[in-house]
């Protein structure tokens, strides 16, 4: 069930909205916030608020890549595998990862620790290739930077 901050938050977004709809990824977000994932029961109530079908707003959730509809970890690590990045050493840098964490795409780490995923542009095309951990953006990088990039997220 939604807490009642959830859902209070949720119908703080829609008064800033120019429809019930139009407020499904931020109200997604809201219960991101507080669960740092969204499961069916949480899409079904979100969806019955926004006056849609639970369809509708799984299809939002699955689309916006920054909803996640599974647990992961405490720290979201996001690579960027556009053509800048590929042609800048994205395959050297998503090897050197998913080495050193023992994981793959949409895995977590058996700590719980990281969660590896891959996203269409970071916008950092003048830093590829480029992560992004929590927010932070790496660029430039190197598979020689990896370890200590982790290291700063306990």
């Amino acid at each position: 069930m939604l807490t009642d901050d959830e859902r209070r938050e949720i119908e703080e977004e829609l008064r800033d909205c120019p429809s019930r709809r139009a407020a499904s990824v931020e109200a997604l977000k809201v219960v991101q916030r507080h669960r740092r994932w969204v499961a069916d029961e949480q899409v079904a109530e979100v969806a019955a608020m926004l006056d849609i079908t639970a369809d509708e707003l799984d299809g939002v959730a699955t689309f916006y890549p920054f909803i996640f509809r599974k647990p992961v970890g405490r720290h979201i690590i996001y690579v960027c595998d556009s053509v800048s990045c590929w042609v800048m050493g994205y395959e050297a840098v998503r090897e050197g990862l998913t080495r050193l964490l023992g994981i793959s795409w949409g895995g977590t780490t058996g700590d719980g620790r990281f969660t590896l995923l891959p996203v269409s542009c970071l916008g950092a095309c003048d830093r590829a290739p480029a992560i992004m951990i929590d927010g932070e953006l790496y660029g430039d990088l190197v598979p020689e930077r990896l370890e200590a990039i982790l290291g700063e997220y306990g």
